[in-house]
């Protein structure tokens, strides 16, 4: 027996074992579609433990039929009819002496791919789970203030110019920093571009606070890399919290359950970061006026406080003042007072002499008179001694006292002078003098770098005036307070 009479007994054999179409279960392995529109196809079954191959088989899909079979095998599942997807085939058993045993594929039932790719969906979250690292990524804090965003998508998606034009150009002024790193977003090469684009970021972990995965668009039948075990499970470990607009509503990708966010679209994922800012703004202004309240609270108390000082200080000056007046009045009564007896007593002292003298003498001769007048001439000079030294003693008591009152007097005046200057030193135009300023915009104070308008010019008040000027570049600082006078900076 020659080799074709062998292989055309084989083809009738197998005609007539197989008189019918039967439906077969295989993975499909290759796929390739040439220019005539028909489809080559490579067949497989593996074994469920082991994932060895234990069967191949080529098949072949006719152009007449492939057309309609992949449009509705894609319409009902969702998935692109390619490589790796199990399928329930209704196929022929062809034998052709030349080329040899294929199956020639008459029909495909979605429903049973359907279950098919469901069963692995849930295998991949069942793996992903006992391997602890579902849930990692949405256990990761997002940054108070994400603005460095790493953003992974193909730079010609419409969905990555609808997210940089959103960022850009918020209503809120806020700036962002995003870099794209490029990976295919559908088809084979996608999975491996994104893990590549992921293991980037990581190099870089310290640049950003977040990542963005974003497609836009697109069919569903585009979405299945998403569901890849080594895809998810990248990103569920991934250190920075990863936000995803893949542009899909009704179904959820594997990615997106493992994801730390997951918005509808690209456009989403922007205004999710621009909302993060606006709650942060909000939150700075609402304790921007408690600071501003509580600084009115204390400047008021203080005031308070100065003004009953300053009250029980002249009080006191007062009280003091009146004292040493009431004391040096009676220190002056009594020293006037002391005089005048002292003089009374020399006077009366002194008339007794001289009416003891004017006896004595009435009856003596010259030389006695002599005497008696150079006698008196003594006594009128010791008189006059005497009393030479209580005038003395007199004005050197009257200087000590009023030395003691001057100089009472600079005292008090010392300590209201300083209560003076402290008040002033209180003073806002004494502030302003000091050097420091005063900064509106639009009729409003600016108590932060943070709320300048950029294209509003900015009015700056002076001790002595005011200037115009217009804001060239904002610079916000992670420390204020070290920059201000007794920080460290």
């Amino acid at each position: 027996m020659t080799l074709l009479e062998l292989n055309t007994l084989i083809r009738n054999t197998l005609q007539d074992a197989f008189p019918s179409t039967l439906w077969v279960v295989a993975e499909i392995s290759e796929m390739k579609v040439n220019r005539s529109g028909h489809c080559y196809l490579e067949l497989v079954e593996k074994d469920e433990a082991t994932d060895e191959l234990t069967a191949r088989a080529r098949a072949t899909i006719w152009s007449y039929t492939f057309r309609m079979v992949r449009s509705y095998f894609e319409t009902t599942t969702g998935q692109p009819l390619g490589e790796g997807i199990k399928i329930l085939a209704q196929v022929s058993v062809d034998y052709h002496p030349s080329y040899g045993l294929s199956l020639n594929i008459k029909d495909i039932d979605p429903t049973y791919t359907l279950g098919d790719l469901s069963r692995k969906r849930r295998e991949i979250i069942r793996r992903l789970e006992e391997a602890g690292v579902f849930h990692m990524n949405r256990e990761l804090p997002l940054p108070l203030v994400p603005q460095r965003i790493a953003v992974i998508s193909s730079a010609t998606a419409a969905g990555y110019q609808d997210f940089a034009d959103q960022l850009g150009r918020n209503a809120y002024g806020f700036h962002f920093e995003h870099r794209l790193f490029e990976a295919f977003m559908q088809g084979s090469e996608a999975v491996p571009s994104i893990l590549a684009a992921l293991d980037a970021i990581f190099q870089e972990e310290e640049a950003f606070d977040a990542v963005a995965i974003l497609r836009g668009g697109g069919s569903q039948a585009d979405l299945s890399c998403f569901d890849h075990f080594d895809l998810a499970y990248a990103v569920a470990q991934f250190p920075l919290p990863v936000v995803t607009g893949i542009g899909h509503e009704k179904d959820e990708t594997i990615v997106d359950l493992v994801a730390h966010t997951r918005q509808k679209t690209p456009t989403a994922v922007a205004e999710f970061f621009i909302a993060g800012l606006l709650r942060f703004s909000e939150r700075l202004e609402e304790l921007e006026r408690s600071v501003v309240a509580a600084t009115r609270e204390i400047l008021e108390t203080r005031e308070e406080e100065l003004e009953g000082a300053t009250f029980r200080l002249r009080g006191a000056f007062e009280r003091h003042t009146r004292l040493a007046e009431s004391r040096l009045r009676r220190g002056g009564q009594r020293l006037l007072t002391g005089s005048s007896r002292l003089l009374y007593r020399e006077k009366q002292e002194l008339h007794r002499h001289r009416f003891r003298l004017s006896a004595a003498t009435s009856g003596i001769t010259g030389e006695e008179r002599h005497r008696t007048k150079q006698a008196e001439r003594e006594l009128r000079h010791a008189i006059r001694r005497l009393l030479g030294k209580e005038e003395s003693t007199l004005g050197h008591l009257s200087s000590q006292f009023r030395r003691r009152i001057r100089q009472k007097l600079a005292d008090n005046r010392r300590i209201l002078d300083h209560a003076a200057q402290t008040a002033r030193m209180l003073d806002p135009g004494e502030i302003l003098r000091r050097g420091f300023t005063l900064t509106r915009q639009n009729g409003k104070t600016l108590r932060s770098a943070a709320t300048a308008d950029p294209h509003s010019p900015l009015t700056t008040l002076f001790a002595d005036g005011t200037t115009q000027s217009q804001i060239i570049k904002t610079t916000l600082y992670d420390h204020p307070e070290t920059l201000l006078p007794g920080g460290h900076e």
